[in-house]
């Protein structure tokens, strides 16, 4: 990979492979929660190994096990250079599963929630999350996406991103204030990413190896893999960071052994036929 950083925001340079929090407390949402002394090793792991943007949120966790508060006890007081995303919008139903959608006076709570559980006085970016598990589109997010951009005028919130959106809801974000980063499935719109691109906006996949039940083309990654001495894991991850130089990937795991060979995709080098390939 030839361009190892991205500007994130125009202000905040990072290492464009990063860290998603969402398995440090559990491996789904509707399973069991994960030994917190785990989720602490593989958080001090990660930056010892250059990580310096790591993707969670205040809904990410089960039971008194939360990725938030895993951060704040592995990391805190943090080391400069290390960027904090998070995410506001989904809100957890009877079962704990995130399930209904924060109305916009619910918000700004959410935010000082992140900002205490964190232990920060400003986040980095936040993203309006919109939308259930579902694909992006159908309803308005200006009134939303508005309460956020008052928050970081309050100086609450550096950077604003938006998350699971179509290229309608993007327009209408961006019409409302300045937005950093898009956090969408990784087999989204190509538009849309090619449009980030172009503004200078990072595009941040989930579920960047096929989580949630997706199917990520195992037959071509394990060729590709097995070609190169790699793992398909590792493949996945490169090919995400060769789509576009706005691309950051955030893969997330629970397991030390994981994290270092997810990490170590950023010296795999995928050839032009590696990346026709598995394409199709």
């Amino acid at each position: 990979m030839a361009i190892k950083t991205f500007s994130l925001g125009g202000d905040l340079t990072v290492n464009r492979l990063g860290f998603g929090a969402m398995r440090l407390a559990m491996s789904t949402f509707d399973g069991p929660s994960r030994a917190p002394e785990s989720g602490v090793a593989v958080l001090r792991r990660a930056v010892e190994l250059g990580v310096d943007h790591i993707d969670t949120a205040g809904f990410y966790g089960r039971g008194e096990v939360r990725a938030n508060e895993l951060i704040r006890t592995a990391l805190a007081p943090y080391r400069e250079g290390l960027v904090i995303a998070t995410k506001v919008g989904p809100l957890p139903g009877p079962d704990g599963v995130p399930s209904r959608q924060a109305a916009p006076d619910e918000l700004r709570g959410l935010v000082e929630a992140d900002l205490r559980s964190l232990g920060l006085d400003r986040l980095d970016l936040v993203y309006l999350r919109v939308g259930g598990m579902g694909g992006p589109g159908g309803e308005s997010i200006a009134e939303r996406f508005a309460v956020l951009a008052g928050l970081r005028a309050e100086g609450l919130i550096r950077h604003l991103g938006v998350s699971n959106v179509d290229a309608a809801q993007f327009a209408e974000a961006r019409a409302v204030a300045p937005v950093a980063a898009v956090q969408n499935r990784h087999s989204g719109d190509a538009g849309l990413l090619a449009e980030c691109e172009a503004a200078g906006i990072a595009y941040v996949p989930y579920f960047p190896l096929g989580g949630g039940g997706d199917s990520f083309e195992a037959e071509r990654l394990g060729k590709v893999a097995a070609g190169l001495g790699a793992t398909p894991a590792q493949v996945a991850i490169a090919s995400l960071l060769a789509a576009s130089p706005a691309v950051l990937a955030i893969p997330g795991t629970g397991s030390p052994d994981h994290l270092e060979e997810n990490l170590a995709a950023d010296r795999l080098v995928l050839s032009d036929q590696d990346l026709s390939y598995l394409r199709g």
